[in-house]
């Protein structure tokens, strides 16, 4: 019996011819070149580039609304604020609980002088309003 190997034997029992040697004198053959190993982002970065771009463009499209948005709930916190402060008398802090949910970016501060509560939400809107004694909380006119 044949020892055992880890190689697949040649010959005439299993069909395939051996390979010859080379002859010497001929030159080896060159070792093989090694792959370039792939980026890590080869195949995520155009895609990644497309979805910014799809976001930048759309946050152009909405920032009007983004802005009306903001515009709208600065003004409603001041003049809720105001009321809040100097009808019924409250703290500020106290009167923030008073916001309807989704008011958490908006900000209330006051200017006891003048009787004034700002209701700002940060970059995009700030609005005020006055007490005015028998009248309420009016809110100011647009700069």
């Amino acid at each position: 019996m044949a020892p055992v190997t880890s190689t697949n034997p040649t010959g005439p029992s299993t069909g395939e011819t051996p390979t010859a040697a080379p002859p010497p004198g001929t030159p080896a053959a060159p070792p093989p070149t090694p792959r370039k190993k792939p980026s890590r982002w080869g195949g995520c970065l155009p895609w990644a580039l497309v979805i910014a771009v799809l976001f930048v463009l759309f946050a152009i499209w909405k920032f009007p609304s983004f802005k009306a948005q903001a515009e709208l709930g600065s003004a409603y916190a001041a003049r809720v604020g105001c009321s809040c402060r100097y009808v019924q008398g409250r703290s500020l802090d106290s009167c923030q609980s008073d916001f309807e949910p989704g008011m958490e970016m908006v900000s209330l501060s006051e200017d006891p002088a003048t009787k004034t509560v700002t209701g700002s939400v940060p970059l995009l809107a700030s609005r005020s309003a006055r007490y005015a004694g028998t009248s309420g909380c009016l809110l100011r006119p647009e700069n």
